[in-house]
């Protein structure tokens, strides 16, 4: 009987020995920043520019909103070929800006790619090989476009209208 009392205390003993002691861990308390307030910029009106030479004009006035899209207005009266003008919209796309110009010249409506490289306050107009597709006349490679200093609209009043 002094056996079975002595493994039965021994029992006792290990198992007490190994009951698993719980602590409470308390939680980390992560306070969160007060969010940060957006910055919200505003069209800053419209922006004009032009280009003069020998009789011929070149104007463009354009608004650009905070997600870099341009809204606006081009018209080229060169010597020697028909006044166009019409609608510009497209992109902001760094220190470039590519549209779509949608005019009517003799009656008729037509689209086409333009690109400008904004520099010094002044944007020059970008050339390169074109393609036509769907009534669109596209740059083919916008990575290969040639701006020309010759042809450089400067910053002007915009006329009210």
């Amino acid at each position: 009987m002094k056996k079975v009392i002595t493994i039965t205390a021994l029992i006792l003993v290990v198992f007490t020995s190994c009951k698993k002691e719980t602590t409470t861990i308390e939680p980390v308390q992560i306070t969160p920043s007060p969010p940060k307030e957006a910055e919200i910029v505003e069209p800053a009106g419209d922006q004009c520019y032009a280009w003069k030479s020998n009789g011929s004009v070149i104007e463009m006035s354009f608004n650009v909103n905070s997600h870099q899209e341009v809204n606006g207005k081009l018209s080229y009266n060169l010597v020697g070929k028909d006044k166009n003008e019409g609608t510009l919209i497209g992109n902001m796309k760094g220190d470039t800006l590519i549209a779509d110009y949608t005019f009517n010249s003799e009656g008729v409506s037509s689209v086409r790619e333009v690109a400008f490289l904004q520099k010094d306050g002044a944007f020059i107009e970008g050339y390169g090989d074109v393609v036509t597709a769907n009534d669109k006349v596209s740059f083919k490679d916008k990575s290969k476009l040639n701006f020309d200093a010759k042809n450089t609209l400067t910053k002007v009043d915009c006329k009210v209208e």
